[in-house]
């Protein structure tokens, strides 16, 4: 069973347990990362940087740097290693990248573009009111701009330029953010829940079987294309898209075509529907929050799109005098897309079922074919484990503890927050350099974009809105109180 975690998943796990049980050193009393850098809201750059607690440790910001970048470079190192995969091609890459993206990312909290309207730095007289989430735009920006105008720099950069390891990686650590705000908050965080189960249903059994449909009757694709078409394009993308192609036995090019294609598309949903959930539904953000985790694909996007989409509902809420608790959207965006996520192994074995039984039976007497039973446990999204383990272990300590929710929430937040922000920014980067639009319509992705366009903008979104807004409507995250 241990073969089935020598992967990108399994050192996801493995990274994530690892920064979630140091965490939990703060229940001691040990503050365990408070020497991380941090990049503040600045106007002056040479303050821009550090320590993200700087009482506990008085180091200057190179130093706070310089640690940071160390440590992580050692976990992802081993992590790669972990999967298999070259480790001296990471190390020499990463630096690059993790430069290019805290730059991004440090540029992103600058006054101008990230203060909200309410907590105006002094001499700062307008804002666009991002938050720090512009960080993440500014690093999706870079990472295309290199991506499709420097291919050489591209190439290089790939192997450090890891996009699903570094959000799976966080998604384990949110696992534990979200369990004790389920200890805390059992009324939103058992909607949450509810809500994520239901996207099941909606992902699996309406968008599927509509994709899987149009693309068969409409566009004339053949069954091998339609089936990982249909997964890539209305459960989660690349992970869905290359698990079905191996359920039913798909030649390699068809969900490598398939997920390039999910690639594309993800950075325009991560650009688009942000944007129009905050002119569509203004009053409505847990809506929208669920929204994304439905409608924008790939898990790194689905999560991204979610953090840009609370950050404009927090700024948005902030200029009316109206603080709301962090973190709660971002999550409920989290659980919808995982919840997704954890069904593609059963589902992946339907279709290997389906497959072998009524469509690949052999004519030579022999029987249908035997299920591809190791192939699916290699291919099932194992990070999914590691969320609902952090998340179990903090939700159990929380509702049996009561006394010391207090510390786990400083536990699972003030401690590892920096490092999801830093993984989420490396992912927006990642995102960026492997969305080369040219080279990808060059390899005949038209027709395939024309399915994607019209499912997706014909009753994906709508689809999820509608349900989003069924489970949703009216939910407001908790509101805490101004300067808290």
């Amino acid at each position: 069973m241990i073969r089935g975690f020598r992967n990108e998943d399994g050192a996801a796990v493995l990274v994530g347990l690892l920064l979630s049980g140091l965490g939990m050193l703060s229940l001691a009393g040990i503050d365990p990362f408070g020497w991380v850098i941090a990049a503040k809201t600045w106007t002056d750059p040479s303050l821009a940087l550090q320590p993200a607690n700087p009482k506990s440790y008085a180091i200057s910001a190179p130093i706070s740097l310089g640690l940071t970048f160390v440590f992580l470079l050692g976990l992802f190192i081993a992590a790669t290693k972990w999967a298999g995969e070259s480790a001296r091609s990471f190390a020499l890459r990463f630096p690059v990248v993790f430069a290019l993206t805290y730059g991004a990312w440090t540029l992103g909290q600058w006054a101008y573009l990230a203060a909200t309207p309410d907590k105006l730095p002094k001499g700062v007289t307008w804002t666009m009111g991002l938050t720090g989430e512009a960080g993440y735009l500014l690093a999706l920006l870079l990472g295309l701009l290199i991506g499709n105008f420097l291919p050489g720099f591209t190439r290089w950069l790939a192997p450090a330029s890891r996009s699903e390891l570094f959000i799976k990686t966080a998604v384990v650590l949110y696992g534990a953010v979200l369990g004790v705000k389920a200890a805390t908050e059992t009324g939103r965080a058992s909607a949450i829940l509810f809500r994520g189960i239901a996207a099941i249903i909606e992902a699996y059994l309406i968008y599927w079987a509509l994709v899987y449909w149009i693309a068969r009757s409409w566009f004339k694709f053949s069954r091998e294309w339609a089936a990982p078409l249909a997964s890539g394009i209305s459960i989660c993308g690349v992970s869905a898209a290359i698990t079905t192609g191996a359920a039913i036995r798909a030649r390699p090019v068809v969900p490598v075509m398939v997920s390039s294609l999910v690639v594309v598309f993800a950075v325009v949903e991560m650009l688009l529907l942000p944007w129009m959930a905050r002119v569509m539904l203004p009053d409505q953000p847990m809506v929208a929050a669920a929204w994304m985790g439905l409608a924008v694909k790939t898990d790194g996007a689905a999560i991204a799109s979610g953090s840009i989409t609370e950050g404009f509902f927090l700024a948005d809420a902030a200029s009316k005098g109206i603080h709301y608790e962090a973190d709660w959207m971002k999550n409920t965006t989290t659980t919808v897309k995982v919840f997704i996520d954890v069904f593609i192994g059963i589902w992946a074995l339907v279709l290997a079922f389906v497959w072998s039984r009524f469509i690949d039976r052999k004519d030579d007497g022999s029987g249908p074919t035997k299920l591809p039973w190791a192939e699916m446990w290699a291919r099932f999204p194992k990070f999914v484990l590691g969320y609902f383990l952090t998340f179990g272990v903090v939700l159990t300590l929380g509702l049996l503890l009561p006394e010391l929710r207090a510390d786990l929430n400083k536990a699972t937040g003030e401690s590892t927050d920096q490092f999801r922000r830093i993984l989420f920014s490396l992912t927006f980067f990642s995102i960026g350099l492997a969305a080369n639009f040219r080279r990808l319509w060059a390899e005949g992705l038209g027709k395939l974009a024309l399915v994607y366009v019209v499912c997706l903008f014909g009753f994906i979104i709508w689809i999820g809105l509608a349900i989003s807004w069924l489970f949703f409507a009216g939910m407001l995250p908790p509101i805490t109180q101004p300067g808290a």
